[in-house]
């Protein structure tokens, strides 16, 4: 997995990202994949918020897929048509992160910056694999699956 990062400093959090995307993506048992992560400011997550999902408000994250993954289940052969050929990859779509919300909301929750970038990556990215959480069985395997993974590579705190 490629992952293009955008807006971000920290060497050791992009390590770590990739080590997560990686396990997140493996169940798919399909390489090549890439997908651009950016870190954006409240007036940016609000603008783009407003633009694609009509909400006039700041979130912590959006992802826009470039696929539609049915049951988290895809195969190489259903991308063949998707690969970019100057890179090889599929591009599974972009994950853009507030970063004062995320600041705010570790503090809220009494972790780290580093984990709730961490957290607000792999939710962003287990949008675009299929997950969603439009209800309480969904959402509750969604937080299940990224727990799961998080704790692998002992982000917890």
């Amino acid at each position: 997995m490629k992952i293009n990062f955008i807006n971000f400093k920290n060497f050791c959090l992009k390590n770590k990202i990739n080590k997560i995307f990686s396990c997140a993506v493996s169940s798919l048992n399909f390489e090549g994949f890439s997908v651009n992560l950016k870190i954006c400011s409240t007036q940016e997550i609000k603008y783009l918020n407003n633009k694609f999902r009509n909400l006039d408000k700041e979130t912590d994250v959006l992802s826009f897929p470039n696929l539609n993954f049915e049951n988290k289940k895809i195969s190489s052969k259903d991308l063949s048509a998707e690969l970019d050929l100057e890179t090889g990859l599929v591009s599974l779509g972009d994950i853009i992160i507030c970063k004062e919300i995320a600041k705010k909301q570790a503090r809220e929750y009494g972790h780290s910056y580093k984990r709730e970038l961490c957290f607000l990556a792999l939710h962003g990215l287990l949008h675009l694999i299929g997950y969603d959480h439009e209800n309480e069985k969904e959402e509750q395997e969604m937080m299940e699956k990224a727990e799961q993974i998080l704790k692998k590579y002992n982000v917890i705190k």
